[in-house]
């Protein structure tokens, strides 16, 4: 068992040429007055400099978790960890609570689901995006005040100089995220973790929010992991796709390959789940039962339950395995199975 907030290291912290992020069989559990309960489990994937990947799966399948372990914001007494997260080779879940200050919102910065919980109501939005500057830089206020105003400006606010003074209720559901964004990339991280940026946001302000995302990346070489159970909007804007299902990784490649023909079940449900214009009647398609809840997963193949496709030796537990398009997918079947996408 490892200690509090410890990792567990599993090979050598060798960096792969051109990736940013690398993790390498992340697990995460955290321990409770009763036992220590598993939440995610043998995790990998890596993300290239300037970059978008997309991180997908419904809710309580694990995404926003791994989002939070990437930046150390997981509670330090009770997380356990096992694996490495490499930022530019340097294994992240080694690191001090006091070391992550340092790097995070500098090499990593995030922007989180809801912005009304993440700003701090009785701080302008200048003052927060400014006090984050000045953490990690040697600047005064002035300097810091220019900085955030031209961050404001870069993720397309009218009046950048005006909306500096104003509190987060002032602004609408699209201009405070828009105000994440910014504090977000003010200080120029090399990787940005994008947590349902868009949620709750009408369709308009979701193409502009991530028009905005992907003009930052293009510009500086940002690398963007986006995570979200919205298909539709991976699909535009991620060159790859990881699929996580109850704490796992079920399948892994690039997202043109993924989208037309899934090799994993479980990515051919959601992909089937989404509208299609051409079907005008009759139910949507939907994945029966749910995910189950970490404490409750399976020591096989954890869709098991759910799956159309499964068969006895899918109670012993799956791998991820490499398909000869480079893909991976955790699924004995998945070289015979002719398994429909967006498009079939």
């Amino acid at each position: 068992m490892t200690t509090q907030h410890q990792s567990v290291t599993k090979g050598p912290a060798t960096p792969v040429a051109g990736t940013l992020l690398d993790v390498r069989g992340l697990g995460i559990s955290f321990a409770t007055p009763d036992a220590t309960v598993s939440v995610v489990r043998d995790v990998s994937f890596r993300v290239a400099q300037g970059e978008c990947v997309g991180l997908v799966g419904e809710s309580g399948c694990g995404k926003t978790v791994t989002g939070l372990a990437l930046v150390g914001l997981l509670p330090f007494r009770s997380s356990r960890f096992e694996g490495q997260i490499l930022l530019d080779g340097e294994d992240l879940l080694s690191l001090r609570e006091s070391q992550w200050r340092k790097r995070r919102g500098r090499r990593i910065g995030m922007i989180f689901q809801e912005p009304m919980s993440a700003l701090d109501p009785v701080f302008t939005i200048g003052e927060q995006i400014g006090e984050t500057l000045r953490t990690h830089f040697d600047i005064g206020r002035a300097e810091a005040r220019k900085r955030a105003i031209d961050a404001l400006d870069k993720v397309g606010i009218p009046e950048p100089a005006t909306r500096y003074n104003a509190y987060p209720h002032e602004l609408s559901g699209g201009m405070r995220q828009r105000a994440m964004i910014a504090m977000a990339i003010s200080c120029e991280p090399s990787l940005l973790i994008a947590d349902e940026p868009t949620t709750a946001l009408d369709v308009t302000v979701q193409a502009q929010i991530m028009d905005v995302l992907a003009e930052i990346s293009a510009r500086s070489g940002m690398a963007i992991l986006f995570i979200s159970h919205d298909l539709g909007l991976v699909s535009q804007t991620c060159s790859r796709i990881v699929t996580m299902y109850a704490g796992e990784v079920v399948e892994n490649g690039a997202a043109d390959d993924v989208l037309v023909r899934p090799r994993h079940p479980y990515t051919s449900g959601l992909l089937r789940s989404l509208p299609s214009f051409t079907q005008r009647k009759g139910r949507l398609n939907s994945i029966s039962g749910r995910v189950p809840r970490p404490g409750d997963f399976s020591d096989g193949c954890r869709f098991e339950e759910r799956c159309t496709h499964a068969q006895p030796e899918c109670s012993r537990r799956q791998v991820l395995l490499p398909l000869p398009d480079g893909r991976l997918a955790r699924c004995r079947r998945s070289a015979e199975l002719d398994l429909p996408g967006v498009d079939t």
